[in-house]
Order: structure tokens, then sequence, then C-alpha cells
């Protein structure tokens, strides 16, 4: 979004009438679906206080294979998934920013959904995978499976394909990721070599989706390397090296447009546009990427449940509140991406991004620990070198 902002700025700035185009072509681009009618009952929004309303935007991956350039592996059939969301809130004020993964594999209840077609499909009996509901109903029944489980209202939701993923990271020149040790996946056609570079193409979309070989614990640490190579991306794409070279930030924007499925409320370039500029004062180092607390579920270990804590998630976003300290000690921040070789790059002005630790906050009603050492294994984030242990990430 502030990406989306500055290149207009910039466009403008080259020829009036080149704007012109470049907007009308860009927002040409964009795919809008209306999926309100297709959503039941829905969860109330909090009043909170602000400037603004609190938005929740849920981000999907979709891994169907029809459509040019999805089929990367020759599997047909299966239906369509989403075996990436991630649940993004801004706050009121505008000044901090967090996305939560949710596990492919979370047992949760799903409500009735309807198809566009007008097909009603029953709700759940009981528990189910979660990234079920986008085969049954596609993003629509996603939202509702969210909002039934969490009690959060979606205000949003952004879907992007195999292919979009591949043109965003190629437009910019590839992301930089440290691959720990070489993956070879031949099952899944994905061979990845060790070593810190930028990866694009084909290569980048293997590192995101390899779950098989770099951690040790599958889709969760697919999850965190997802995290870490969004938050590297991020971090590449409002750089100088970007935003002042408007044929690459033509070419990303152009990218992003094509591969982006919105609802109405952001579907229009002004739209996003007018986003961006509200948020254009969250720094990188106030945007946090964290998981849903969750444990092996007891009845088939190869799926996850979610614990009590992941409520302290959802209250927070409900009553656009910060996230509990000891929530976010794995958390993964675009400042300084996990695995990179040089500081966070400088934006468009020259200004390096600074890397911050946020002081601890309390939450609400508890009981402040006055011994540094208990503070210090509550709240300390976990080390680069844990977090590569766990999650197959270069420290």
């Amino acid at each position: 979004m502030r990406v989306i902002t500055s290149s207009m700025v910039v466009l403008a700035l080259v020829t009036g009438l080149g704007a012109i185009y470049t907007f009308r072509h860009l927002n040409a681009n964009l795919n809008i679906r209306d999926l309100t009618g297709l959503l039941g009952d829905r969860p109330d929004k909090v009043a909170v206080d602000g400037p603004r309303e609190p938005l929740t935007v849920l981000a999907l991956g979709s891994d169907a294979r029809d459509g040019d350039g999805n089929n990367i592996d020759g599997l047909t059939g299966g239906g369509e998934r989403s075996d990436t969301a991630i649940l993004v809130h801004l706050s009121a004020d505008r000044t901090r920013a967090f996305g939560v993964s949710i596990p492919r594999d979370s047992m949760v209840e799903r409500p009735e959904c309807r198809r566009e077609d007008g097909t009603v499909i029953p709700a759940s009996s009981g528990l189910e995978m979660f990234n079920n509901a986008y085969t049954v109903g596609g993003p629509a029944c996603t939202i509702a499976t969210v909002e039934h489980n969490t009690d959060v209202r979606i205000d949003h939701f952004v879907v992007v394909d195999f292919r979009g993923f591949v043109d965003m990271v190629d437009a910019i020149g590839g992301v930089e990721v440290c691959i720990p040790f070489d993956a070879i996946d031949p099952r899944h056609g994905i061979a990845l070599k060790a070593g810190t570079r930028e990866v694009r193409g084909r290569e980048a979309l293997n590192y995101v989706r390899e779950r098989h070989k770099l951690s040790p614990n599958g889709d969760i640490g697919r999850m965190k390397r997802q995290q870490a190579f969004i938050s590297s991306m991020a971090n590449k794409v409002v750089s100088a090296g970007t935003l002042a070279r408007p044929e690459r930030l033509f070419k990303f924007l152009d990218a992003a447009t094509k591969s982006l499925t919105l609802d109405p409320g952001l579907g229009s370039l002004t739209k996003l546009a007018e986003l961006g500029l509200e948020v254009r004062g969250i720094g990188l180092e106030n945007v946090s990427f964290i998981t849903v607390p969750m444990e092996l579920w007891s009845v088939n270990r190869n799926r996850v449940i979610w614990t009590e804590d992941a409520e302290l998630v959802w209250e927070a976003m409900r009553n656009d509140t910060p996230l509990p300290r000891a929530l976010t000690r794995e958390r993964l921040t675009p400042a300084k991406p996990p695995g990179s070789s040089a500081p966070a790059e400088a934006d468009a002005t020259g200004t390096p991004s600074p890397t911050v630790t946020p002081t601890p906050t309390p939450t609400a009603g508890a009981t402040q620990a006055t011994d540094p050492a208990q503070v210090e294994e509550e709240f300390d984030e976990v080390s680069p070198e844990e977090l590569a242990r766990r999650y197959g990430l270069c420290a």
C-alpha cells in the first residue's frame, strides 16, 4: 500500500499523462469479488478509541493448478486449497500492525457455507482441517470459518496464486533468503541449495512451499519460513532500491495488481492508495508476524489444535490492543528479516529502517514479575539461532 502511494507521486512528477495511463492500467488489472451475500451471521465489530476503525484483512494463498503458470508440478484434481492463511490487523491509530499465521492443519469447526452457484454446504459435524473450508467453499467459506472460530470481524480479504507470487518476486529482482542446508525433495520437484542469496521464480516458490526437508516440524516450519520471506520481501519493496527505480516499481505494481483478488472495499487503486496513506507511518519495526498458539492434537499427531492462548490473540484483534509480549517471543519483523546478510534497507529517502526491540507491555490484569531473571525467561524474544534450529531458517 505504501508502494502504491509512492508510485503515484513518482509517476506524477515524471509525466501527468504517464501517471493517468499507469493508474488506469493498474486499476484494470485488479480482480474484484463481492462475497458479502455468501456470508451468514457475522461477529460485530467492537467500538474502540482511535482516529479510524481498526482493520483486519485475511490474506490467502491459493494452490489452484488451473490458470497460466499455476500448474507447477503436474498435480491435477483434488480441488483448490489455501495452504497459506495470514490474518493481518492494522491498529485504529495506524501505528502498528501484526499478522497471525493460521496452520492449514488446524482442527476447527466449520460453519455452514454458501457457494456462488447457490449451493449450501452443511456445517461440519465436528472438527475438521482448516484448509478444507477453502476446498468446499472458496474464500467466502474460509472467511466464515475464521470468524466463527475467532469472533473477529474480517473487513477485507486478499487472495494470491502461485503465478502471482512468482511474478511479484521477479519484479523486484528476487528476495534474499538464507537456506541452512541442501533440501532435495524429488517427489515434489524441489531442489534448494544451501546458502544466502536472492531467489526468484520457481526457486522462490519452492522455498516457501517446502515442508518435508528444511524443518523438522513440517507445516509449522513452513509457516515461519513464509513469514521470514514476506518480511524480507516487504523490506526490499519499501527500500530505496525499489521506490527510487520507477521501472522496477511499475513491474512490481503490475505483477501485484494482476495477481490479487480483492473485495470491493479494496477494489480500486484509489482505495488501496488511500489506505496506503493511512499506514505510511507504520515503520517496519512496528510490523510483527506470529503463529497462532497451538499444540499437537491428541487424536492425530499430524494435526494441530489451538491452545487457550489463541483467545488472547483474537481478543487483542477485537479490542485493538497490542499482543501480549509472552506471545511474541518468536515474532518476525520486516525491520530485520531472518537470514539477512545486511542491515535493514534504507527507505526512499535514504533513511535506514531502524531495528527496535519493543519495551515489554504488561497485559491487562497481569502481575508484573519483579525478578529480572523471570522477566527475561518470560518475555525475551527467541534468539535467531533457536529460530533457525526450530524452523529451518538461518540465524
